[in-house]
């Protein structure tokens, strides 16, 4: 599951792993809060700096170092380097930074509040309700958002009942119901909207 957490409104990309039940964060996001970068392309830059001088003094943050299909700017999934709780706690001692204490504390709210979220599911909704609010959403938005992700649902349950397997299934009858609405197929509509 694929999220975007918010600490001090700025987005910090993180994935749930079920299966190992934990969470894996983007380090260059969590690298461009700690350091305070004014674009994900600095916060890049400092990762890679970073990242060598770590490799070079054996440190095991970077060889823990997983990657993971995170959305980027474009919208596109792009490999990403990730860590877990632990690599980021291990991460933030690497990197002098006023917001690390901060940082530590959001993270141990976040496992809590996952905690929470699988005692009472609706809880996420709430939450994610509560994200795009901060990220600027309009209420209206939200709703859509909300609305629409229910009817995907729906739908896509209703496939899998039939047969139609995930993965080049799915992506094809997903493209078919988007070019009856909009003319374009998800590619093209994608580079249209940039």
């Amino acid at each position: 599951m694929s999220d975007i957490k918010i600490f001090e409104n700025k987005k910090v990309r993180s994935q749930y792993d079920a299966d190992k039940g934990m969470w894996y964060f983007s380090i260059v996001d969590v690298v461009g809060v700690l350091t305070e970068q004014p674009t994900l392309d600095r916060a890049r830059n400092y990762w890679k700096v970073l990242k060598s001088r770590l490799i070079k003094e054996g440190n095991e943050t970077v060889t823990n170092c997983n990657q993971l299909k995170l959305e980027a700017e474009d919208g596109k999934l792009r490999l990403t380097d990730v860590g877990n709780v632990e690599d980021i706690f291990r991460l933030i001692q690497s990197i002098p930074s006023p917001k690390a204490e901060p940082f530590k504390q959001w993270l141990a709210k976040v496992g809590y509040e996952r905690l929470q979220e699988m005692n009472d599911p609706s809880q996420s909704i709430d939450r994610a309700r509560e994200n795009w609010r901060k990220l600027g959403r309009s209420e209206k938005w939200i709703q859509q958002r909300m609305t629409g992700q229910e009817t995907r649902n729906k739908l896509t349950d209703y496939w899998q009942e039939s047969g139609v397997k995930k993965g080049d299934e799915f992506a094809a009858l997903t493209n078919i119901i988007h070019q009856e609405w909009t003319g374009l197929t998800v590619k093209e509509h994608k580079d249209l909207k940039g």
